[in-house]
């Protein structure tokens, strides 16, 4: 093993290292980081230079250490950027315990909070990503998502190696906002979910659309309103995010499937709620909206 810097995070409460690991081994056509034992890789998209990390929890649980793979040595600045990436990946920033006082009281998110208590809002930091990902998803299984999202990134993202691993970096917009529909056939993305990456890189590689004029607007109505207005997403996409990548808590993709099948396997009822009445059921959760959806996903995957 090579010499490398090594970093520490301290990590909020409350927080379940063991249920992080357990989420990110949802499927093995993540392409973005690996999984070993209870280390974790990834390579951080920051800077020109790639910043691979290995992570790991410390024996008192209450430090996340991170090992920079292949560097001796990492500036400050570089090591801010990478420890900033991290919290912002596991949603270290948000207090949980308003979210928990209040999941207690619902029939339903109590049964969620019970069984993955301590797991956070993983997300997905850059925009790009979260919004390919939204689109990706649409109308299509999550193991068949995962597999068109590895062809995508071994396409046309940037690859690295480090200790006998590969590891990529989502491709960036200026990439994809050069490519035709016909390009991504291959892959079996259809023609519609092509045009609408390539729409949305266009934008983005034109400084039309960024995370930070996103943030910048007044409220959640307008960054919805921006959003939804880009052909290829529609509430569902822009709510996902919403949820997963600005991190507003009142995110809420209320259509989406494995919401509906996870409320309807927890209440026991023979049918899929209607979205009136998951509105109803939802009351409670104004201003936790995201991590309400977020921890009833996780009941099915």
């Amino acid at each position: 093993m090579t010499k490398s810097a090594l970093l520490q995070i301290q990590v909020p409460e409350p927080f379940s290292y063991g249920e992080t690991i357990s989420y990110l081994q949802r499927s093995p056509n993540e392409p973005l980081y690996q999984v070993e034992g209870d280390k974790v890789y990834r390579l951080i998209p920051i800077g020109e230079e790639p910043t691979v990390v290995e992570i790991e929890e410390s024996t008192d649980r209450g430090t996340l250490l991170l090992r920079i793979i292949g560097e001796e040595a990492v500036s400050e600045q570089r090591q801010m950027e990478i420890k900033a990436f991290i919290r912002e990946w596991f949603d270290f920033d948000h207090d949980l315990l308003p979210f928990y006082e209040m999941a207690r009281q619902d029939s339903l998110l109590s049964q969620t909070i019970n069984r993955f208590h301590g797991l956070r809002n993983i997300g997905i930091p850059d925009l790009f990503e979260a919004l390919c990902w939204g689109i990706i998803g649409q109308q299509i299984n999550l193991t068949f998502a995962y597999k068109l999202k590895r062809r995508f990134v071994e396409a046309y993202g940037q690859s690295t190696e480090r200790e006998d691993r590969t590891f990529w970096r989502f491709p960036v917009p200026e990439t994809i906002a050069a490519l035709k529909p016909e390009d991504m056939a291959p892959m079996q993305m259809s023609v519609k979910k092509s045009e609408y990456l390539i729409g949305v890189a266009q934008l983005m590689a034109d400084g039309s659309l960024s995370k930070r004029q996103l943030l910048a607007l007044s409220d959640f109505e307008t960054i919805e309103k921006r959003l939804t207005g880009i052909r290829g997403i529609g509430p569902w996409t822009a709510n996902y995010a919403l949820m997963r990548c600005l991190r507003l808590p009142n995110a809420f993709p209320i259509a989406d499937v494995g919401l509906h099948n996870s409320i309807k396997a927890l209440t026991g009822s023979s049918v899929k709620p209607t979205i009136k009445e998951i509105r109803q059921m939802a009351e409670g959760w104004k201003g936790w909206e995201s991590y309400a959806t977020f921890y009833l996903w996780r009941m099915l995957y």
